[in-house]
Order: C-alpha cells, then structure tokens, then sequence
C-alpha cells in the first residue's frame, strides 16, 4: 500500500533534523538551541575548571 503524500504545511510531518553547514559553524559559536543541551555544556565547563583546580591543590 503506497504511502500518502506529505505536504509541507502537513501538521503530521516528522520535523526535519537541523543541519547546519560547517562553514557556519566554525565562528566559535556554540549552538544550544535546547535548555538540556545548554545545562549539559556549563556543567561540563563547571566540572572541568573543578577538575583544575583540584589538581592544581592537589598537585
């Protein structure tokens, strides 16, 4: 059985995943677009200076 046909404006069309080009991505920008992935990146950047300056007492 054929699948029907999806019309762009079609409120039951998957969302296309988000593609961005490396040539825009390159700038040093950091693109969180989602409040998870934003908290996932400053607890990396908090857990990383920790980690410094753990090992800058520790060492």
């Amino acid at each position: 059985m054929p699948q029907p046909d999806h019309r762009p404006d079609d409120p039951r069309r998957p969302q296309e995943p988000i593609h961005i080009d490396a040539r825009d991505a390159r700038g040093a920008e950091v693109v969180l677009r989602k409040r998870r992935n934003r908290m996932i990146f400053i607890a990396g950047l908090i857990a990383f200076v920790a980690l410094a300056i753990a090992l800058r007492l520790l060492g």
